[in-house]
């Protein structure tokens, strides 16, 4: 999995919904510092993390994964 693209989606998508860090932050139990790291691509979070995340961004996990994919087939076609 490349954190890069997975970061991107998370980021996008939290934009796309107009919520801050912080509060994914709070909705996931996580800090507003680790959210920001994770969009930035610093970390890979565990699957438990992406589950919580897009549980709070109302994206299915395999349509978070599955970004990824569609990137990289769109880099190859």
């Amino acid at each position: 999995m490349d954190k890069r693209l997975i970061a991107a989606a998370i980021k996008e998508k939290r934009k796309e919904m107009k919520k801050r860090q912080n509060e994914v932050a709070v909705e996931t139990g996580l800090s507003r510092n680790y959210i920001s790291d994770i969009e930035n691509g610093r970390y890979m979070p565990s699957v438990g993390t992406l589950v919580k995340i897009a549980s709070c961004l109302e994206i299915d996990l395999n349509t978070l994964l599955m970004s990824e994919i569609q990137d990289k087939n769109s880099v190859t076609q």
